[in-house]
């Protein structure tokens, strides 16, 4: 079926706040309250793309919704054409720079034009893509942070027990490196070897503890390193990547495709995670999937498991998709994860549709 010609209309952001039920505890930071934009791409045939936008801290939305509000205008009687609208949303902020912020809007809006697109061809967006729709390897992220080992004990079973997960991610940065060796044995203890531990750092150590911690890490089974240091330091990752026997992940922060280039050809990694909002979305990722395809590199996502679900079943390296429900409260209908698998709705488009009722609970100023 081909796609039907949309007609771009506006673009509604609302900013909300919700609550996260384990909230964040890493090394660098502690978050309590995860703000969501959410994002409506309105065309005149009636058909509304949605995507949402997870920035991290509730102050951020204050230059994002505007932004987005300002490609609506922009916008106005394009064709819904992500890759054109992808070009020309980023030439539009060429001055302020391809980065951050810039990124970040660009993302939002093209995952809805997809949405869009995949809806007006009455497909799931991974057939439109090109696949099949299926499940899709997941692992919980939703906990098992900076906590007492007795607590990350208890958690690790539970996180297991969600979706029947194969697969944990345990975040690292005590003060004592042995702590974080407690805090693995602790899971590990629980758990058992059966089940996948990734490993987080957050970006907090500097090089020196990032290569004796790492090398400490080495004979823990660690199915890989993440992020053990400030994200831009490809030389030392470089340098860890070439001393860790245990596998380096990177990419939350790649901002573009051409980022991950960068960071396959200075060999500062094993594998990649990008993250939607900073990749470039739908469009963003695809093109860089085709670069780690071509290195031959392991790709797995980082956060909106529901359009990662979908691009992952058309991405050659795809390794694992990262699951949490921390949008779930905004929802109609969740996905359904089960078997550690995550199981992507036989419906057009991405699959996002809100609780309007739950919405305006957790509407917030921007």
């Amino acid at each position: 079926m081909r796609p039907a010609s949309l007609t771009f209309r506006s673009i509604k952001a609302r900013p909300i706040v919700l609550k996260l039920k384990r909230p964040v505890v890493a090394r660098i930071a502690t978050i309590t309250d995860w703000p969501l934009i959410l994002i409506d791409l309105v065309t005149e045939e009636g058909i509304v793309g949605r995507s949402y936008l997870e920035p991290y801290t509730v102050k951020t939305m204050r230059y994002l919704v505007p932004a987005l509000h300002d490609f609506g205008e922009m916008l106005r009687g394009r064709r819904v054409a992500p890759a054109e609208l992808y070009e020309l949303a980023r030439k539009s902020l060429h001055f302020v720079g391809y980065e951050g912020q810039s990124m970040i809007a660009v993302s939002g809006l093209d995952m809805a034009a997809w949405d869009a697109l995949a809806k007006a061809a009455g497909m799931p967006l991974c057939v439109l893509l090109g696949s099949t729709v299926g499940p899709v390897k997941a692992y919980n992220s939703n906990g098992l942070w900076l906590q007492p080992p007795e607590q990350l004990a208890s958690d690790a079973i539970a996180l297991r027990d969600e979706g029947g997960f194969a697969a944990l991610k345990i975040r690292l940065g005590r003060d004592r490196p042995r702590d974080d060796i407690a805090a693995i044995e602790a899971v590990r203890s629980t758990v058992g070897d059966g089940v996948e531990l990734m490993a987080d750092f957050n970006q907090g150590l500097n090089l020196s503890e990032a290569l004796q911690r790492c090398h400490m890490l080495d004979d823990q089974g660690l199915a890989w390193i993440e992020e053990p240091i400030v994200y831009d330091n490809l030389d030392g990752y470089a340098q860890l990547t070439a001393e860790i026997d245990t596998a380096i992940q990177i990419g939350e922060n790649f901002y573009g495709p051409r980022a991950l280039h960068a960071a396959l050809q200075a060999k500062a990694c094993n594998l990649v995670m990008p993250d939607f909002m900073r990749i470039g979305g739908v469009t963003g990722w695809l093109r860089a999937a085709a670069i780690a395809g071509a290195w031959g590199t392991p790709m797995s996502t980082h956060l909106y498991p529901e359009v990662a679900a979908h691009v992952m079943r058309v991405t050659e390296t795809a390794h694992w998709l990262e699951w949490q429900d921390w949008a779930d409260p905004i929802l109609q209908k969740p996905y359904e994860i089960r078997d550690g698998l995550f199981h992507i709705p036989d419906a057009p488009g991405i699959g996002l549709e809100w609780n309007e009722d739950a919405v305006s609970r957790y509407l917030a100023d921007a």
